[in-house]
C-alpha cells in the first residue's frame, strides 16, 4: 500500500516527507518488487537455448532489432520498475565478465525470485532466505568445479565451445561450424603472440555475402576512403606512418588579412603555399613512407602529391582505428612530419584496398607486431549481420573463458548437476534455511526445463529423463539430432560451455535476488 511517510506525535500526525513522495512498505514492497524482477526475467525466458524464439525490438523512432541475445533484448527495452532494472544488470555484468549466458542469469534470477516470493507466502523471513541462497550458491560452485572436463582443450573442443555458443543466434546449425574455426583459429593467433586473447580479436561485419564467407584477417581492417582516387589500392612490404596531425596549410591562432594588389604578388602566395603542401609530401617520401594513415585532414594538393610519389593515404581515421592501426604495425603515433625515424614507422606485409557497397575498406594484413586479428563476417541482410556479430563477439568470449576456466557439459547438464548436488546437501542444512536451499535447487531446474520445453519437449517429462539419465550415466542434456531434441550425453554431441559462465550466472543471479528480497521498503521522491 503507497503512503506517504509520516509518524505521529502528541496525537498530531507528523509528516516527514515531502507531498509528492509515496513509500511502499513492508509485504506490498516486497511483493512488487519479486513481481517486477519475475516479468523481466520471464520476458527473455523463451530465448534460452539452441531452439529458443527471437524477440523484435521496435524503438520510437522505428529501429528495428531481432534479437535473442538477453543481454541485447533487456538493454533496448525501456524499464523503469528499479527492482526489475537490477535484473537488467545481471545480465549486464554476465555479458561483461564472460560475454555469454546472460539469458541463463536472467532467468534464474527471475525464479529465485519466485521461489523467495512462495517463501515468504510460508513465513520464513527474508533474511534465512537469503543465508540458504548464499549457501546454495556455494554448494552450485562445488558441483560446477566437479562437472569440469579433464580433456586437453585443443582446437576440435574449442570448436564445440564456440558453436555450442553461437548455434541458433542466427547463424544456423550450419553456418556454426566454419565460423567456430574461424574464431578459434582467431583467438589461438592471439594467444600464441602472447597478446590479450580477447582485445586483440576483433570484428568488422559487411553485408552482401552468406555468413560462408566470413574470413580471418591477419591484421586489422579500416572504413576510410583513399585520399586520392590515383593512389595504389595494394601496397606489398608496406612502411606504414601514423599520424596525429593536420596535413594541409597552417593556420595562424589571429584573425590576419592579406592586401594582394597584383598578379605576382597572387603567384607568389600560392607558391608559398605550394612549397609548404609539398613538404609534407616530400617529409614522407624521405622517411620511405609506403601508406598514410592520418587521424586529421589530408588536404586535396597534398593528397596529389602523394598520390605521384606512389603512396596511399588514409584521413579522418577514428582514434580507435588509429591505435589499432599502430599496435597492429608496430608504429608510433606522430604528431608530427619532421625528423621521422625508421623506429616510428610501422610495418605490414600487405595493404590493399576493397570497395563494399561504394565504401573503401583498408586491410592491413601481417604487421610486423601483428598481435590483433579481425574476423570479417558477411551477412545478408542488416539484421542478420547485426545477429551474427554478437553472435561472433559472445562466441570470441567463451572461447578466451574456456582457455582460462576450463569447460563443462551443457545443454543442462550442469544445471542438473546443480540441483543434484544442491538437494543432496540440503538435508545437512538444519532449520528453515534448509527450506531456502531446497527452493534453489527447485530454480535451478526450471533451466532445463526452459530449454526442453524451447525445444518442442515435454518439460515434465524430459526433466524426469534427464535426471534419470544423469544418476545412470553422471551426464545428461537436451541435444539435438537433427530436427529433433531428446535427452543425450552433451560431450558425445559436442555441446560444451565455459565452467566460468556457469559460475558467474550462479554469483551474479544470486546476489541480484537475494538483494531483492532483502527490500522492504521503498521511497520514491519527486
Amino acid at each position: 500500500m503507497a503512503q506517504q511517510g509520516q509518524q505521529r506525535m502528541g496525537g498530531q500526525p507528523l509528516f516527514i516527507l515531502s507531498e509528492d513522495s509515496q513509500r511502499t512498505s513492508g509485504r506490498d514492497a516486497q511483493s512488487s518488487n519479486i513481481t517486477a524482477g519475475k516479468a523481466v526475467a520471464e520476458s527473455v525466458r523463451t530465448t534460452l537455448g539452441p531452439r529458443g524464439m527471437d524477440k523484435m525490438l521496435v524503438s520510437d523512432s522505428g529501429d528495428v532489432v531481432i534479437t535473442n541475445d538477453g543481454a541485447t533484448i533487456l538493454g533496448e527495452m525501456d524499464i523503469e520498475h528499479p527492482a526489475a532494472q537490477m535484473i537488467v544488470e545481471v545480465a549486464e555484468t554476465q555479458e561483461e565478465e564472460v560475454g555469454d549466458g546472460t539469458t541463463t542469469a536472467a532467468v534464474l534470477a527471475g525464479q529465485l525470485l519466485a521461489k523467495a516470493e512462495d517463501l515468504v507466502d510460508d513465513d520464513v523471513h527474508p533474511t534465512t532466505i537469503v543465508e540458504g541462497y548464499h549457501e546454495a550458491a556455494r554448494i552450485a560452485r562445488e558441483a560446477i568445479d566437479d562437472q569440469q572436463l579433464d580433456d586437453e582443450l585443443d582446437d576440435e573442443l574449442l570448436r564445440r565451445v564456440a558453436a555450442s555458443s553461437m548455434t541458433g543466434k542466427g547463424t544456423g546449425d550450419v553456418g556454426a561450424e566454419p565460423l567456430a574455426e574461424a574464431i578459434v583459429e582467431a583467438v589461438r593467433h592471439v594467444a600464441d603472440d602472447g597478446g590479450n586473447a580477447r582485445d586483440d580479436v576483433r570484428v568488422y561485419t559487411r553485408t552482401g555475402a552468406s555468413s560462408s564467407a566470413t574470413e580471418l584477417v591477419e591484421g586489422v581492417l579500416v572504413e576510410e576512403d583513399v585520399v586520392n582516387d590515383e593512389m595504389p589500392r595494394d601496397v606489398s612490404d608496406a612502411a606504414i606512418a601514423v599520424l596525429d596531425v593536420e596535413l594541409g596549410v597552417r593556420e595562424t591562432e589571429i584573425d590576419a588579412e592579406y592586401q594582394v594588389d597584383n598578379v605576382d604578388a597572387l603567384n607568389a602566395a600560392i607558391e608559398s603555399e605550394e612549397r609548404e603542401l609539398r613538404k609534407y609530401a616530400d617529409r614522407l617520401v624521405d622517411a620511405g613512407v609506403d601508406v598514410v594513415f592520418a587521424t586529421d585532414d589530408v588536404d586535396d594538393r597534398v593528397g596529389s602529391f602523394l598520390a605521384k610519389e606512389g603512396i596511399l593515404a588514409f584521413e579522418s581515421l577514428s582514434d580507435d582505428d588509429a591505435a589499432s592501426v599502430a599496435r597492429a604495425t608496430g608504429a608510433a603515433r606522430l604528431g608530427t612530419v619532421e625528423d621521422i625515424e625508421d623506429d616510428d614507422l610501422g610495418h605490414a606485409d600487405r595493404v590493399r584496398v576493397e570497395s563494399y557497397d561504394g565504401d573503401d575498406v583498408a586491410f592491413v594484413e601481417g604487421g610486423a607486431a601483428a598481435e590483433a586479428v579481425t574476423l570479417f563476417v558477411r551477412g545478408g541482410t542488416e539484421h542478420v549481420v547485426d545477429e551474427l556479430e554478437r553472435a561472433v563477439n559472445d562466441a570470441i568470449d567463451v572461447v578466451v573463458s574456456a582457455l582460462e576456466g576450463g569447460v563443462v557439459p551443457g545443454a543442462g547438464s550442469a544445471e542438473i548437476a546443480i540441483a543434484d548436488r544442491v538437494r543432496e546437501e540440503a538435508s545437512g542444512i538444519e532449520g528453515r534455511q534448509q527450506l531456502a536451499v531446497e527452493a534453489f535447487a527447485d530454480a535451478v531446474d526450471v533451466l532445463p526445463r526452459t530449454l526442453a520445453s524451447n525445444a518442442g519437449m515435454d518439460p515434465i517429462d524430459a526433466l524426469v529423463d534427464l535426471r534419470a539419465t544423469f544418476d545412470r550415466e553422471g551426464r545428461a542434456g537436451i541435444v539435438s539430432e537433427g530436427e529433433q531434441a531428446s535427452v543425450g550425453d552433451p560431450v558425445e554431441a559436442g555441446t560444451l560451455d565455459p565452467s566460468e559462465v556457469k559460475r558467474e550466472a550462479v554469483e551474479s543471479a544470486t546476489e541480484s535476488a537475494t538483494m531483492i528480497v532483502r527490500i522492504d521498503d521503498v521511497i520514491s521522491a519527486e
